[in-house]
């Protein structure tokens, strides 16, 4: 039987006329009598009105939650029950402080509302020492009357013993590609809190126009003028360098009558500056006012071999896969003009789609782009699963609404490899009636390291492959695997084995503990020290 009165989903029939006039009698014998004073005043109807509202206010910062996609940048903030969570959030578990000004670096306390939570949660013992270490970074940095005390004695050198209580500064002198630069100001940093030294970069370089200042109150750029000129082209064979005190068999006394200790660790540095990894600091380096180092790497494992600093090291890290991904997140805070660029192309190419895969593309045989390079990652997303296959037959199947859609970036030097990819998914279709899209941020075609302009890009495109749900990449070995979301895509902390040029990989590549190397290295060298 049709229905009458069908008005929308739900609505099946107008109500009777019996019904109707039982509800209007109903509704006469309810009215108070003349005479009668009404119980209560207030209609039920109001009460209910009243509840519901009070239950909306309540769940809809739940729903809010609920409903919103993971990866927007929608701050809870804003809504007070989760007012707790959105501050605790943003300053990462503690890693972080308040009381920046967040204007001016956006990134610092809203990069958080673009990941998932934190993977790894800073220990109690770590978070007490960054808090001491930024205040002695405020107590001796650079503008306090300390550091001009200690830059005044450098430059007429003028020493009269240590005494308790004068600070210590490490200046940080990296170099090469960013990625090198930002491995290696970790490692420093790290070895300045076990060491309690005050951290200084070397401002001849662009991590000051990259990234805020990490310390509140004080800067950790080393001011110009500084007495010791050309730093950049210092090396091993100076007086002071650590190598020439290890080679003389110098005492600690003689460090102290030193202006200050130069420390090569560059990747083709000798023995003799490798024993620095075995240096009992306290004894020995400790007598140092100043400590330069140069170095173009990642040398943190070297230091949890160092028995002078294994306890601390312990408790600052309980676990040891955390150690960089932890000093990224608290050091490392780009500037607005680089948040700028991820935040755009996020909103524009990533935002919306379903899943998002990042694939970095690094060539060390040149700029020239290889066959057997594209044949691999082809490989790997194929064997992995993480890129569908495409028909050739005609006509292609059609898309279906609702498709899942996934968002591909590809990072790189050269474009070859983009425009490749790309085309295979614009000439097909996909066998499983998903829409691929492929982007590439920007192609410099050739690295052009410490140019202000390239290495924005460069970082910014380090920080948009953290916000892919899964990254493909390769090493020296040219070998690409497969891993998952690294946030902020900083570092992993493993290296690769090396696999013929050109060979397309049957199986993800296999992953090698890079602390087995080290662990070795430093082993070898701390029982060639005690011959």
């Amino acid at each position: 039987m049709a229905l009458e009165g069908v008005v929308g989903i739900g609505i099946t029939k107008r109500p009777s006329q019996q019904c109707l006039d039982a509800v209007e009698n109903a509704a006469r014998r309810a009215e108070p009598e003349e005479g009668t004073v009404e119980q209560n005043t207030t209609p039920w109807i109001a009460r209910k009105k009243v509840t519901a509202l009070a239950i909306s206010l309540v769940a809809l910062p739940v729903l809010m939650t609920t409903v919103s996609r993971r990866d927007s940048p929608w701050t809870p903030a804003s809504f007070w029950p989760l007012a707790t969570f959105a501050r605790q959030e943003k300053l990462l578990g503690g890693l972080l402080v308040p009381g920046f000004d967040e204007r001016s670096c956006l990134s610092r306390y809203r990069s958080a509302f673009y990941h998932k939570n934190l993977t790894r949660s800073p220990s109690a013992h770590l978070i007490e020492r960054l808090r001491q270490h930024e205040a002695l970074q405020r107590r001796c940095g650079p503008g306090t009357e300390a550091y001009r005390a200690a830059a005044a004695r450098l430059r007429s050198w003028r020493r009269n013993g240590t005494k308790d209580g004068v600070c210590r500064y490490l200046i940080m002198v990296p170099y090469r590609g960013l990625g090198n630069r930002v491995l290696a100001v970790a490692s420093a940093f790290l070895y300045a809190v076990l060491t309690d030294r005050v951290l200084l970069l070397n401002g001849n370089t662009s991590m000051g126009e990259i990234f805020c200042e990490p310390f509140p109150g004080t800067s950790w750029l080393l001011p110009q003028h500084f007495p010791i000129s050309n730093l950049q082209n210092l090396t091993g064979d100076v007086r002071e360098s650590y190598r020439n005190l290890v080679q003389n068999d110098s005492t600690a006394s003689l460090v102290s009558r030193l202006p200050y200790v130069f420390v090569d660790l560059d990747h083709s540095c000798t023995y003799h500056d490798k024993l620095f990894f075995c240096d009992d600091e306290r004894q020995f380096l400790r007598r140092a006012p100043w400590l330069v180092m140069r170095t173009d790497g990642y040398f943190v494992p070297a230091l949890f071999l160092n028995p002078a600093h294994q306890d601390e090291l312990d408790r600052m890290f309980p676990r040891k896969d955390s150690v960089f991904y932890l000093l990224a997140h608290y050091l490392f805070h780009l500037t607005n003009k680089v948040w700028g660029l991820i935040t755009r192309f996020h909103s524009s190419y990533l935002r919306d789609s379903d899943e998002r895969l990042g694939i970095q593309v690094r060539v060390f045989d040149g700029d020239t782009p290889f066959q057997h390079i594209l044949d691999q990652i082809l490989a790997c997303t194929s064997q992995e699963h993480l890129l569908p296959d495409v028909v050739t037959q005609e006509p292609p199947r059609p898309l279906m609404a609702g498709a899942q859609s996934k968002a591909v970036l590809m990072t790189g030097l050269s474009s070859w490899y983009y425009e490749n990819i790309r085309w295979k998914y614009w000439q097909s279709a996909t066998a499983t009636g998903e829409v691929v899209s492929v982007y590439q941020p920007s192609h410099e075609e050739h690295q052009l390291s410490g140019y202000t302009t390239h290495d924005m890009k460069a970082v910014a495109e380090m920080y948009l492959l953290g916000m892919t749900d899964k990254i493909v990449t390769g090493g020296a070995g040219r070998r690409y695997f497969v891993g998952p979301r690294p946030r902020r895509a900083h570092a992993v902390d493993h290296v690769q084995a090396r696999e013929p040029h050109h060979a397309v990989p049957a199986v993800p590549a296999r992953q090698v503990n890079g602390a087995v190397h080290a662990r070795a290295a430093v082993l070898r060298l701390q029982g060639e020290a005690r011959r």
